[in-house]
């Protein structure tokens, strides 16, 4: 029987875990034409969740069409045309009437047109001649999308990427363009909460105030410890206790990670769970991993490796500069600890989590830091 944790993308309702409160939110805000801004960690189910209700929209509200463009490999505005040009050719079937005025528009922008020799999607080349070109084939695409008539999502992954590109008045004029519209809405989605809440918080910024924040945090325990029991019994397999408490321990809770451990488990066949199987692919999971984490070690300074395994060993620390701390990992000043963590957190290996009671750090990676824990 196929496996039901999920690694790579959404599959069903039946094989996502929980978010209902986050789901209902944005399917409300889908409906009433309000935008959202969506936050999480990396690997904490965004995209997950967004495709998830693109599938209920499809149920509930199958007048409204989707779009779905990950733009975390884009450099520049070039690369943000593209990709979402490529994302509105895909969403819409090409023998449709919008698909196939999505076809003729995008022909009319002169772009070497080909197809992917493995999936088959559609990947385009547009040439343009001068920044001002850029500005109106980006204004064209979403003026084009908002003339058919039909209500469209936008969905737009790792959104604060933008702040990276060459060209820094992006920002104005995306929130220009989408003023404009009738017929979008748009789902903002980063994993950077620093940037994001900057673009949408900041009421200095274009975007101000023009969105509903949804944040993902971690699934309630007693929530995920329920659908991975009820995965396996529906595959004739039990899982112990103490079996799911120390995956749901071991993970953090961490969507990916927690997965992850989850397939490896159904996959290594026991159909009787025990905590010795858990614990098994755990060291599994860590030896395959080993050789990327190798590489972290060739990529850091000494001073960053040990500092990463200090925050490894302690799970996560909120107060970097305190003298404890400080003093049990040999790490020095309060102004070395402020700035290690902020070379970590730039490189994404440290996640820094900001609430009312302050900044808390720990290691991004599940399984690099349970890793490093080990080490002398």
């Amino acid at each position: 029987m196929e496996n039901p944790f999920t690694i790579k993308s959404y599959e069903s309702k039946e094989l996502f875990c929980d978010r209902e409160e986050e789901l209902q939110i944005m399917l409300r805000n889908c409906a009433n034409s309000s935008d959202t801004t969506l936050i999480s960690q990396r690997r904490m189910g965004k995209t997950g969740l967004i495709l998830r209700l693109f599938d209920e929209l499809k149920n509930v509200r199958p007048d409204i069409q989707t779009i779905y463009a990950d733009i975390f490999a884009s450099r520049n505005i070039d690369d943000f045309i593209k990709l979402m040009a490529e994302a509105a050719l895909k969403s819409f079937q090409a023998k449709t009437s919008l698909g196939e005025r999505m076809l003729t528009f995008i022909k009319s922008l002169r772009p070497q047109l080909s197809f992917d020799n493995i999936t088959g999607e559609p990947q385009l080349q547009i040439a343009y001649q001068t920044a001002h070109e850029k500005e109106y084939t980006l204004r064209g695409l979403f003026e084009f999308l908002d003339s058919q008539g039909v209500h469209i999502v936008i969905a737009i992954d790792e959104f604060q990427q933008i702040r990276d590109y060459p060209e820094h008045n992006l920002e104005a004029l995306l929130r220009t363009y989408i003023q404009q519209t009738h017929n979008l809405t748009f789902i903002f989605c980063g994993s950077k909460k620093h940037m994001m809440t900057d673009i949408f918080a900041n009421e200095k910024k274009p975007f101000y105030n023009s969105t509903t924040f949804v944040t993902l945090g971690k699934i309630p325990e007693e929530t995920y410890a329920a659908f991975i029991r009820r995965l396996l019994s529906e595959r004739q397999r039990t899982i112990t206790d103490e079996a799911v408490d120390f995956i749901l321990e071991w993970t953090r809770r961490h969507t990916y990670y927690t997965q992850q451990l989850c397939h490896t488990v159904y996959a290594d066949g026991s159909t009787d769970i025990t905590i010795a199987d858990v614990k098994k692919a755990c060291e599994q999971l860590m030896k395959q991993a080993e050789p990327v984490f190798l590489q972290y070690r060739q990529m850091l300074t000494d001073k960053q490796w040990n500092y990463l395994i200090a925050m490894a060993k302690e799970g996560s620390v909120q107060k970097i500069t305190a003298s404890a701390f400080l003093k049990n990992h040999k790490i020095g000043t309060p102004s070395v600890s402020r700035r290690l963590a902020d070379a970590l957190c730039e490189k994404g290996l440290l996640n820094d989590d900001i609430s009312l009671s302050g900044t808390t750090y720990s290691v991004n990676d599940v399984f690099l830091s349970r890793w490093m824990e080990r080490l002398q």
